[in-house]
C-alpha cells in the first residue's frame, strides 16, 4: 500500500519524532502532517532538522478537537494516520489519571471519528505491552493474550485499543494496532528511567530505583521501534495486532548498573526507595508474528543501544539542559 500524505500525532515526542524523521528519510515524497498539542513531553526542538522541509507540516493542536482534525484531513488530503499522541508516564497517571483519560481514550475516539469521516486507508494506533498487564517469571505476551491493565496509565491505552478493535468490527475500519514493549534511544524526555538514570550519573547524584530493582522488562531501541511501525503501516492487515519487542529483557538494577560501567561510575549511587504502587514484575513480548508477516526484526543490541544513547546525550548537552531548566517550552 502507497501513501501521499500521512497524519502523525504527537510528533514532536520521543517516539514520534523519531519515527518522522525516519519517514522523511525513506520515504522522500511522503507528505506528513504532525500533529502535537506541545504538552511537557512535546519538544518542537526535536524536528528542528524539518523546519524548511516542504514535505512537513507541524500544526499544533490536540487530538480531541475535531475542528482542527476536519481541517486538516479536509487541506491536505490525509490517506493514512499514525496516532502516537498519549500521555504515556505511569508515575503521573498514579497520581491523576484524569489527563491520561482525556488525551489516551477521548482523543482517540475523536481521532477515529474523523479518521472514518474522511475515509483513510489505514489507521495504525501506537499501543503499549503494558495493556498485557504483569508476566511471572517464565512466558511472553502475543497477541492474544488478553488484556489485564494494573494501572491507569495501561488502562487508557487498554480502552482505547478496544475503540479501535470496536471500530473494525463495528464499520469494517481499516485499523491495526501495534504493540511495543519498552523504547530508549535519542530524544527521550528526561523523566523516563534510562535518561533519568544517564542525567543523574553524570552528575553524581544518587540513582533511585524501584523495591529492590528485581522488576523485569523488555527493551526495544526506539529506531527498531519505528521501523516495526513503518512495516506495519505498509505491510500489515487490516484488524490485526503486530508485538514489537526488543527481546532484551533485563532487571532494572541489572540496567542501572550497565550505565554506572558504561559512565565510568559508582555502584555507591544506587538508592533504593519505596517501590512504585501496582508495580508489574515483568513484560516480555514475543515478536514472531511481525517478524513473519510484516518482515521486521530487531537490529539493535541492548548494549550497543545503550553506548550510542549515552553517546547522544553527552553530545547533545544543550538539549539536555534546555528540558531539565525547561527554556524548551519557551515561545511554544
Amino acid at each position: 500500500m502507497m501513501y501521499r500524505s500521512i497524519l502523525v500525532t504527537g510528533g514532536c515526542g520521543f517516539i514520534g519524532s523519531n519515527f518522522v524523521r525516519r519517514m522523511r528519510r525513506e520515504h522522500p515524497d511522503l507528505k506528513i502532517i504532525n500533529l502535537d498539542a506541545l504538552t511537557y513531553a512535546g519538544n518542537p526542538q526535536n524536528l528542528e532538522s524539518l523546519s524548511d522541509d516542504p514535505n512537513y507540516v507541524f500544526v499544533k493542536g490536540r487530538c480531541e478537537d475535531a475542528d482542527i482534525l476536519n481541517t486538516i484531513f479536509t487541506s491536505h488530503d490525509i490517506d493514512a494516520v499514525v496516532h502516537f499522541a498519549a500521555e504515556s508516564h505511569v508515575d503521573r497517571s498514579i497520581l491523576d489519571d484524569t489527563p491520561f483519560i482525556y488525551s489516551n481514550v477521548l482523543g482517540t475516539q475523536t481521532l477515529l471519528q474523523a479518521s472514518k469521516q474522511h475515509q483513510v486507508k489505514r489507521y495504525l494506533q501506537v499501543s503499549t505491552d503494558e495493556v498485557y498487564g504483569s508476566l511471572g517469571e517464565e512466558g511472553e505476551f502475543t497477541e492474544a493474550t488478553p488484556l489485564s491493565p494494573n494501572n491507569p496509565y495501561s488502562a487508557s491505552k487498554a480502552a482505547a485499543d478496544l475503540l479501535v478493535h470496536a471500530y473494525v468490527q463495528t464499520y469494517q475500519f481499516p485499523a491495526i494496532i501495534t504493540r511495543c514493549s519498552n523504547n530508549y534511544g535519542p530524544y527521550q524526555f528526561s523523566e523516563k528511567f534510562i535518561p533519568l538514570m544517564i542525567q543523574q550519573i553524570q552528575a553524581k547524584q544518587s540513582l533511585p530505583v524501584y523495591g529492590d530493582g528485581s522488576n523485569i522488562r523488555d527493551w526495544i531501541h526506539v529506531e527498531d521501534h519505528c521501523a516495526g511501525v513503518e512495516a506495519a503501516l505498509y505491510k500489515g492487515k487490516d484488524g490485526e495486532v503486530y508485538n514489537l519487542g526488543g527481546e532484551s529483557e533485563y532487571r532494572n538494577i541489572e540496567v542501572v548498573k550497565t550505565l554506572i560501567k558504561q559512565l565510568g561510575a559508582s555502584d555507591d549511587l544506587i538508592t533504593f526507595v519505596e517501590d512504585r504502587l501496582g508495580h508489574d514484575y515483568r513484560y516480555a513480548i514475543d515478536c514472531t508474528k511481525a517478524k513473519k508477516d510484516l518482515g521486521w526484526k530487531q537490529k539493535t543490541l541492548f548494549e550497543d543501544g545503550l553506548r550510542s544513547t549515552i553517546e547522544w546525550y553527552q553530545s547533545n548537552q544543550a538539549w539536555s539542559t534546555a528540558i531539565q531548566d525547561g527554556s524548551y517550552q519557551k515561545g511554544i
